[in-house]
Order: C-alpha cells, then structure tokens, then sequence
C-alpha cells in the first residue's frame, strides 16, 4: 500500500490556547502539508494519527489548559502508545514530570524522567532568546541537522541524567549549562526550539520528521537507536548564543488609509513643506511594511518588530490594518516577528478589554512576542507606590502568566537629563543612576535618563533604569533599550544607558536607536553586554545592508547567524 501524499497526510493540530499556533499551520503549508485541523478533546487525540503539541506560553497556564479540556490521561496514552508525536517547545516540557514554572511545582505528562526548572546561570541573561547551535547525542540520521541554528526562547530547561538518557537526541550550552534540546524515542520526537521560526532550517526538521512518519518504511528515512557519550552535569562552556540584528518598522496609515513603514525624528513622520497632499505633508513613506519584511528576512535579519506608532490615539481592537499584517507576513516569514504598540487595558467601542486579550489578538495573527511601552512607565510608578508588591493587573504581569516571560518585551524611551556636580546629588538622591557620557558636541558631561511616554512626548518621574528593574520584577522578558537624543544620529548607540541598564537586570536587553553602520553593531556587542542590536532607518534607507552588518560582526569575531 501507498503512502498517502504531503497534501493527505493527516495531522492534528493540538490547540490548547496556546499563542502563535498560526505561524506552525502556515509552516505546514509552506511544506504542503495541508491536511490539518485543530483538535480540542480526548476523543479526537484517540482518533489523531499524527500529533503536532505547539509550545507557546507558561508550563502551569499550559497544564491547566490540557485538565480543563479533559485531555492529559489521553494524551498520555498516546505518547506511551509510541504513536507519531512532534511536540514544540512546551510540547517538550511537559513531557517531563514536572516543572517549577508556576505556583509551586507543576505535574507534566509524566513521560520522561526529570524535571524543568530555570536556567540556573550566572553568566548569561534569562530568558535565552535566540539562535543556538545543537549537538548530537544520538548516531544515524536525525531530524535535527547539527551544527545549524536554530531559535530558542525559553527560562526553564530540563538536564539530561541518567534517568533520561535514552530520550535525548541533542543538547546545547547555554550560560555554562548543557541541556535538553530535543529528545527522540521511537516515533515521538519533541524539541525545546522553535522549528517553525528557525527560517529553512526549521522546515527542514518539520519536513524531515512528518515524511518519515508518512512513509515509515522509507530506506531514507532509518530509525536513530544508537547513544552517543553524554556529559550528565552541567559543562564549563560559555554562552554560544548568537548575538542579534533586529530590524524594526515603524507602521501606521498614510493618509489615504494604506499602512506604511515610516521613520522621522521622535515620530514626527511627515515629509517636509515640498511634499504636501490635500494641503498637509504627507506621511513619510519608505515601503510597504509586508514587502520589507520579507526582504529583511530573505536578506538574514534574525527578527522583525512592527511597531503601531499611532496605536496611543486610535482604536488597537478595531485595527484590522495591523492584524491583517501580521497574518500575511507570518504565511511568508519564519523569523520570530514582535508587535507593540497599544498593548494595555482599553476602552474600545464601549467595551473593556483587558491588555492580556489585546495581546491574544496578536499572538492569533501570528506575533511571537509582544512589546509593551508607555503602559509599562505607569506599570512601574504604581509598583514603586505600592512598595514592591505585585497586583497581577499590569499588562506585563497578565501577559507573561498565559504566555510566559519570553513572550513580553517592554520598550523603554528615555531622554537625557544633562546634571553638573549639584545636579548630580540631586539626581541619585532620588535614586536615578548618572554616569558621564558624551554629548552631541563631543563634550563630556554627566547625565541620566528619563523615562518618557507616547513616543517621547511626555516625560515621566522615573529614570530608565528603574523602569528596567521594575518590569523586570513584573515579568518582562526582555528589553527593548531606546534613546531619544540618539535616535536618527548614525552616531552610534548610547553605550552608557546600555551599560547602566544590562548591569541592573538579568534578562536580555536589544541595543537600539542611534546606529549608521555596522561598526556601531560591531561597538555595541564589544562593549556591553546587550544581547542585541536594532536598527530601522539605515536600512530602509538603503545606506546599510543586513549582510554588511553581520560581515562586520564576524570579522570582529561576534558570534551571529550568517
């Protein structure tokens, strides 16, 4: 008997709330394999012949999910059945027995031995969020090409033991620890990366294993039964994460309604007194969002970030534009893809709708991450009032209790606040942080840095780094570190505030605002410890290649995807 084709091989879909389900259907499509559903109850994983777990969210918010539709003792029937089962990052995790994401310890499928607890390192930010390497630790031809990048974003990990051994088909080093990072036994197969945003490499492993499980007597497809050597403590390697080059699009709608990727000076983004249209400047216009997207892709950008720019005064539910976006570029994009701009508690139309639920919006359409900017100012005065307790109503602390830390970034946009000796005092005595930096002019002088709101249109009593500190503590992922007075220079990023800020928290931080060329990445990555560099005009502009940027960085010895 035949095997069926791409195209009526059956697969289902496990869709449990998770966030970015769309961006694995449309990998499937890509590879044409489009014959799946969604499936949400007992019965339709007894009836599955191929089970695809997609991994976006909490371990606890993820377990609780599976007990309310009534499905764990299913599921786990399957996967002990030895049936096919790809399963994608928390598709692995709660394989294991437990993990202690959550209140407490959480109970998984109970599978595999161990459990998944948080990267331990001291070395290296948490959550890991980027391109790693992974190595073998099985013969015969596996699923997972080594040596390949692949995209990781994740706080908690489970560590091979000998317990476990047999499931572990590869491993990587992260901040001096060496974890799980797919296991594999028979014809279940589950990874702690991203494939469907590990670009063509990524598609490779869905497509490696789904035609294996199609035609399960394929000669080229054989079995993987032999274990390799396994260090079952942690090494002494040092962190191997790429370092990233994020490409950011400032979108809003021109004033014929059609969206645009724009940039101007602080979001003043309309062309001068020469360039009018009904009697007022028109909207600067550098590209079709979608187009650029997928060109910066195509060209090696590692991620792409949409940001709504006029999200702070029109409606984010009813903005159709952006969500459509979205959609499009994840059915042709399998890079990570962030969206901010208007994430926070609304009154729309009527209605509230709590940031957690604008969010979702996003994820559904396709977003990876989410970036939350001015609400996070507020979010942190009203932490600092409440004497450090946390309510769970920030929109950082809703997000991150569905989706997990990894999944929310905050957008930090502060000015310098120039001080001289007094000044100084002053400044720290209200516990901002000051350092010496060099002005526009080349001159010395001390300063710190104020928080801002609305794209830098209002200021705020809080300075960067305690922004940074608070929505750390109020579960932020990672940090998107912008610097108005550097914004649109081509001088280079603000090494100081990088410093200042990467020195106070523990989790990722993206260099931003202020490059004009590659040695500016290259200056960035050497003297601070950002785990990434965003830029926006230089390329849209044509003055700087992706390609010249990381040909800059490898020359220079920076470790990057190429």
């Amino acid at each position: 008997m035949s095997s069926p084709s791409r195209s009526t091989f059956p697969i289902s879909v496990l869709d449990y709330g998770a966030g970015n389900i769309l961006s694995l259907l449309n990998a499937l499509t890509s590879l044409s394999y489009t014959n799946f559903k969604k499936i949400t109850t007992a019965a339709e994983i007894r009836e599955a012949e191929c089970i695809i777990f997609p991994g976006v969210g909490a371990y606890s918010s993820a377990m609780e999910s599976l007990e309310s539709l009534e499905v764990v003792e299913a599921l786990k029937e399957y996967v002990k059945a030895d049936r096919p089962y790809f399963g994608i990052c928390l598709g692995m995790q709660t394989l294991f027995e437990s993990s202690e994401e959550g209140e407490g310890i959480v109970q998984g499928l109970g599978i595999i031995k161990g459990t998944v607890d948080k990267f331990k390192t001291t070395t290296a930010s948490v959550p890991s969020i980027g391109w790693n390497t992974t190595t073998d630790r099985k013969t015969g031809t596996s699923p997972v090409p080594s040596g390949s990048m692949k995209y990781f974003v994740h706080s908690y990990r489970a560590l091979p033991t000998s317990s476990n051994l047999s499931w572990v088909c590869t491993t990587t080093d992260y901040g001096g620890e060496t974890y799980i990072s797919s296991v594999e036994n028979g014809n279940v197969f589950a990874c702690q990366f991203h494939p469907e945003k590990s670009g063509t490499v990524g598609l490779s492993i869905i497509r490696s294993y789904l035609d294996r499980i199609r035609e399960p007597n394929s000669t080229s497809s054989p079995r993987i039964t032999t274990i390799k050597s396994l260090p079952l403590v942690p090494t002494s390697s040092v962190e191997t994460l790429c370092k990233r080059v994020v490409v950011a699009l400032d979108v809003r709608s021109n004033d014929s309604g059609d969206l645009v990727v724009t940039k101007g000076d602080q979001y003043d983004v309309r062309e001068t007194k020469d360039h009018k249209e009904e009697g007022k400047a028109k909207v600067r216009n550098l590209g079709k969002p979608a187009e650029l997207a997928r060109k910066y892709a195509e060209g090696g950008a590692d991620e792409i970030s949409f940001l709504n720019i006029t999200s702070f005064r029109s409606n984010v539910i009813s903005d159709l534009p952006l969500v459509d976006l979205l959609k499009f570029c994840s059915e042709r994009i399998f890079v990570p893809l962030t969206v901010g701009g208007g994430i926070r508690d609304i009154l729309e139309d009527g209605n509230v709708y709590k940031a957690v639920e604008v969010a979702d919006r996003y994820f559904r359409a396709g977003a990876d991450k989410v970036s939350i900017g001015s609400d996070s100012v507020t979010a942190s005065l009203k932490l600092i009032e409440k004497g450090y307790v946390k309510d769970g109503e920030s929109s950082i602390e809703q997000i991150s209790a569905r989706y997990g830390v990894q999944a929310v970034v905050v957008s930090i946009d502060p000015k310098r606040v120039y001080v001289d000796e007094e000044g100084k005092v002053e400044a720290e005595k209200a516990g901002y942080t000051v350092r010496d930096v060099v002005d526009v002019e080349g001159e010395r002088r001390m300063c710190w840095w104020q928080a801002t709101v609305k794209g830098g249109r209002e200021t705020r009593d809080i300075d960067a780094v305690k922004v940074a500190e608070c929505v750390e503590q109020l579960g932020a992922g990672e940090i998107m570190l912008n610097c108005i007075d550097m914004d649109g220079q081509g001088n280079g990023y603000d090494l100081e505030l990088m410093k200042a800020v990467t020195e106070a928290v523990g989790i990722p931080v993206i260099a931003s605002s202020g490059a004009g060329g590659g040695e500016h990445f290259v200056e960035v990555f050497r003297e601070t410890n950002v785990s990434a560099a965003l830029a926006a005009g230089i390329f849209h502009r044509g003055e700087v290649k992706i390609d010249e940027v990381k040909d800059a960085m490898l020359a220079a010895g920076v470790v990057t995807r190429k």
